[in-house]
C-alpha cells in the first residue's frame, strides 16, 4: 500500500517543494518513514508488479521521460527505468523513502511532496507509475489525480496503475503491523475511474501477493494496463 501527498509547481521534472511544518504531517508520511526499507523486503519482487515494470519499458521510446508516483524506495520500479535507459522522477511525501531513493538509485531524480498539489505540464511524460500510492487518498482525490496524470501524458503514452481492489472508504486496516485508514474502489469500479480519466485500459491482471513481512497474509492486487490514446484512434 503506497500514497502520497502534497504541493504545487510544474513537473516538467521540476516538483515538489518542502512540507509546511505548521500542520499536522501526513499519515501516509508517518506510516512510509517508519516502513523505510522494511516496505522494499515485502513488496520489493511481487511478480506482479514486476511484470507490470516490463510491460511499460516495452512499450517507452527511448531515452524516455517517466514519473513514479509514491517512489518508495526506488526499488523496483525507478531501478528498472532508469536501468532501461530512461529519465525518472520519483515523487514521495516521505522524506525517510525520498533519501533512501536517492541513495539507492542516484540515476533518478527523487522529490518530496504531495503528488495531489503538483501541477503537471500538458503532454510531457511518456509513461507514469502509480503503484498502490492512492489508497490513503478519498475517492475524489483518486479521480482527480488520475485526470491530472492522464493529461500529463503524451498522446501514445502509457500508465500502469496497481491498487487493492475493495469497494471501501477511510477504512481501518493493520498494514504490516501498523494500523491505517485505507481508501479504494472496487474491481471495475477502478476501471470507470480510469477510463473516465480519458485512458484506455489495454488489460487488467489480478494477482494475490503475500508480502514478506512478519504476520503478512495474502492481499488481492489489480494492475491496470493503459494508453492515452492519439486524437482520432
Amino acid at each position: 500500500m503506497r500514497a502520497d501527498e502534497r504541493r504545487d509547481t510544474d513537473v516538467g521534472h521540476d516538483a515538489v517543494g518542502h512540507e509546511d511544518v505548521t500542520r499536522q504531517r501526513p499519515p501516509a508520511a508517518v506510516l512510509f518513514d517508519a516502513l523505510g526499507a522494511d516496505y522494499e523486503k515485502a513488496f520489493g519482487r511481487a511478480p506482479a508488479h514486476l511484470a507490470a515494470l516490463e510491460w511499460l519499458i516495452e512499450r517507452l521510446p527511448p531515452a524516455a521521460r517517466t514519473l513514479d508516483v509514491g517512489s518508495g524506495t526506488g526499488r523496483p520500479t525507478a531501478a528498472a527505468l532508469v536501468g532501461a535507459g530512461h529519465s525518472v522522477l520519483g515523487v514521495d511525501v516521505s522524506p525517510v523513502m525520498v533519501e533512501l531513493a536517492a541513495r539507492q538509485v542516484p540515476e533518478a531524480e527523487f522529490r518530496q511532496g504531495d503528488v495531489r498539489e503538483l501541477s503537471f505540464e500538458a503532454d510531457s511524460l511518456d509513461g507514469v507509475c502509480v503503484f498502490f500510492s492512492l489508497l490513503q487518498m478519498t475517492r475524489a482525490e483518486q479521480s482527480a489525480l488520475t485526470r491530472r496524470l492522464a493529461l500529463a501524458l503524451r498522446p501514445g503514452g502509457h500508465l500502469v496503475l496497481a491498487t487493492v481492489p475493495a469497494d471501501v472508504e477511510d477504512f481501518e486496516v493493520v498494514f504490516m503491523g501498523r494500523p491505517v485508514r485505507a481508501t479504494s474502489f472496487a474491481e471495475e469500479d477502478v476501471v470507470g475511474m480510469v477510463e473516465a480519466a480519458g485512458l484506455t485500459v489495454l488489460s487488467r491482471h489480478n494477482a494475490t501477493f503475500t508480502p514478506d513481512h512478519p504476520g503478512g497474509g495474502p492481499e488481492p492486487h489489480l494492475f491496470l494496463y493503459c494508453r492515452r490514446d492519439e486524437p482520432g484512434r
